[in-house]
């Protein structure tokens, strides 16, 4: 009996180191299939994407919004007016809120990892809980605001101890008290 050339590539690859990594990789694309939607396609999108496209037409004037949880990564907001904002849980990543009127929001939670705040007016804001890892917060104006139990940068407290005075209008917190200031 002559062989034939599919029962070659099959005695070939019957050997056994070259069957675990075919049936390896069976069991790879059948895993894959079995996690795509019905219907389709599987579509990523890059965490920078998506929040330009919720907010591509970011408009300057979010005064009193309902921001919760919202992403804000890579986004150029320097100079809005975000006074009394839920921002509650928001992610600022890499953002300048350079000159930005914070003024009574509450941004409990939130997560700003690399954020500028320079010039930043923050009285009366609400930061307790936040984590301001590598943010700065260069000439912005803090007067009642309430950072109890915030994570920044000890440089960054530092400063900001040296220029707090007031009490949280709300919490009655004082300011230098919440930053934990000598």
């Amino acid at each position: 009996m002559v062989p034939s050339p599919l029962s070659s590539v099959i005695a070939s690859l019957w050997r056994p180191g070259r069957l675990r990594g075919l049936l390896g990789a069976l069991l790879a694309v059948a895993l894959l299939w079995a996690c795509l939607p019905a219907g389709g396609a599987l579509a990523i999108t890059a965490p920078e994407l998506r929040a330009q496209r919720s907010f591509q037409d970011l408009n300057p004037d979010l005064r009193g919004r309902n921001l919760q949880q919202q992403e804000f990564l890579k986004a150029s907001m320097e100079g809005f007016d975000l006074r009394e904002a839920d921002l509650r849980g928001a992610v600022f990543n890499a953002t300048n809120l350079r000159q930005a009127d914070l003024r009574g929001a509450d941004l409990e939670d939130v997560v700003a990892f690399a954020t500028r705040f320079d010039g930043a007016d923050l009285r009366g804001a609400q930061l307790r809980n936040a984590m301001l890892m590598q943010s700065r917060f260069r000439d912005a104006l803090i007067e009642g605001a309430d950072f109890t139990d915030a994570v920044l940068d000890l440089p960054e407290q530092k400063a900001l101890c040296e220029r707090a005075s007031g009490r949280h209008p709300v919490t009655g917190v004082a300011t230098s008290e919440s930053l934990g200031c000598r």
